[in-house]
């Protein structure tokens, strides 16, 4: 390969070469020496960066106990680098594989123009899957083009290792769902959730309100103000049961928040939360959709209990209304679907300037994990990171190249190898493909564009 010459230079090493050539005549070795020495010096010069390209996108969908299947995808180049990102739990490769006649042929290092040229296809909760599969494949040929970690390019880090919370699972006795939060401190866990639903209470007569024979839409689908479910004052203190069984295991010293409480009603979400405030829980979860401001404002100035909502956002000015209005006390971005990492890591910077705290919530694999770590790293207000692998034997073997144990007491460490600090254990991930899928096949049906959707606007 003929010799290149660096794009860059150092100025100083420049300025001096110059001085020295016209004082003293000096030339041949010397002065290529100086002019060698680039102010960035890990720059891949193998070929230039400016002439990278894009050139396929594949995909393989895994399998694990969970949120799932996870669909990964990896973006190749034509200088052999490529990138790994992953499509949020439960949602489709389709979301992904549209987007490869947009990209190839673009250089990857645009991340923010790439972005946006793809954004018009990111959508609330899963359907913002592929967009922001594309995006952390993206961060990760940079990276590696460049030779540093992700969190590096989005301004540095502000901790060496990222805190993880974990789910406890739900069980009917309060005294063995006690026992399962114990063994979660036992882990080094130093931040946990519970989930403590409805369903809890669906065979003891007296607890909840419902209209009878409710479909299953009604149940899952109609927003929470609409299904006119109550909690009765019974079924308050039966919820409350579990959330005392679990503090006395795990005691007052750490954090502990609550998730999927059901769809039930704004006074009852508020009265729920006052009869929690005792157990001084780090936040109630998604008490309604996110979209209802005004009612979610109602909710968090009612009680001492703090609210979060977040994991279904998109846009992130959806996240600077929530702030602005302080509609909740924190946010809880999933950056699979909030726009990847750059966006994600804008959003917390939006929410750190109105004084909002932010976690992340996250139920893939170890590549999108990763993704979240560089972000949280780089975010100032940044909180805790979530994790529902941590009884999935082989979740940190499906990647290569992280300190093992991924979680360690709690924690997760901040990689500081080139883009997102993983590759693919191949052999284990073949292991839990979905059936009937291959791995990282071609996808020549995923070449040309299905419509001309480009133009949005006249």
């Amino acid at each position: 390969m003929a010799e290149q010459i660096p794009r860059t230079f150092n100025r100083r090493s420049v300025l001096k070469s110059s001085l020295a050539l016209v004082a003293g005549g000096l030339a041949g070795a010397s002065a290529r020496k100086a002019e060698a020495e680039p102010a960035i010096k890990n720059v891949n010069l193998n070929s230039s960066p400016s002439k990278l390209q894009i050139t396929d996108m594949r995909y393989a969908v895994i399998v694990k106990p969970g949120p799932s299947p996870c669909v990964l995808i990896r973006i190749d180049t034509n200088q052999g680098v490529y990138g790994l990102g992953e499509v949020r739990d439960v949602a489709n490769y389709q979301y992904a594989m549209v987007l490869k006649s947009r990209i190839v042929g673009e250089n990857p290092l645009n991340v923010d123009a790439l972005f946006e040229k793809i954004a018009q296809f990111g959508g609330i909760s899963r359907q913002a899957g592929g967009v922001c599969a594309v995006e952390m494949a993206l961060w990760d040929i940079a990276g590696k083009v460049y030779n540093c970690p992700v969190y590096q390019m989005l301004g540095g880090k502000w901790r060496d290792k990222i805190r993880i919370y974990a789910d406890t699972t739900e069980s009917d006795d309060p005294k063995e769902y006690a026992r399962r939060a114990k063994e979660r401190k036992a882990m080094g866990l130093t931040w946990m959730k519970m989930d403590l639903g409805i369903e809890m209470l669906k065979d003891q007569p007296g607890m909840v309100m419902a209209p009878s024979d409710m479909s299953k839409w009604e149940m899952r689908n109609q927003p929470h103000p609409f299904t006119a479910i109550e909690v009765t004052d019974k079924g308050i203190a039966r919820m409350s049961e579990y959330v005392d069984a679990v503090r006395g295991a795990i005691g007052y010293d750490m954090p502990l928040s609550m998730d999927h409480l059901g769809h039930v009603g704004v006074k009852s979400a508020i009265r729920l939360c006052r009869a929690f405030e005792k157990y001084n829980l780090e936040w109630m979860e998604d008490l309604i959709p996110w979209y209802y401001t005004d009612l979610w404002k109602e909710i968090t100035s009612s009680t001492t209990t703090p609210t979060i909502t977040g994991e279904d956002i998109y846009e992130i000015t959806d996240f600077e209304k929530l702030c602005q209005t302080h509609a909740v006390d924190k946010i809880h971005p999933d950056l699979a679907t909030s726009g990847g990492i750059l966006r994600t890591h804008k959003i917390g910077d939006m929410a750190f300037r109105y004084g909002v705290p932010m976690a992340m919530h996250f139920a893939g694999t170890p590549v999108s994990c990763m993704a979240n770590v560089h972000c949280a790293a780089a975010t100032r207000n940044f909180l805790a990171l979530e994790n529902h692998s941590l009884d999935v034997p082989f979740w940190q073997n499906l990647v290569n190249g992280i300190e093992k144990p991924i979680v360690n007491k709690g924690y997760i460490t901040v990689p500081d190898t080139p883009g997102l600090g993983v590759t693919l254990n191949d052999e284990e991930c073949k292991k839990h493909l979905k059936p009937g899928t291959g791995y990282f096949e071609p996808t020549p049906m995923w070449d040309e564009k299905q419509s001309f959707d480009d133009y949005i606007f006249s």
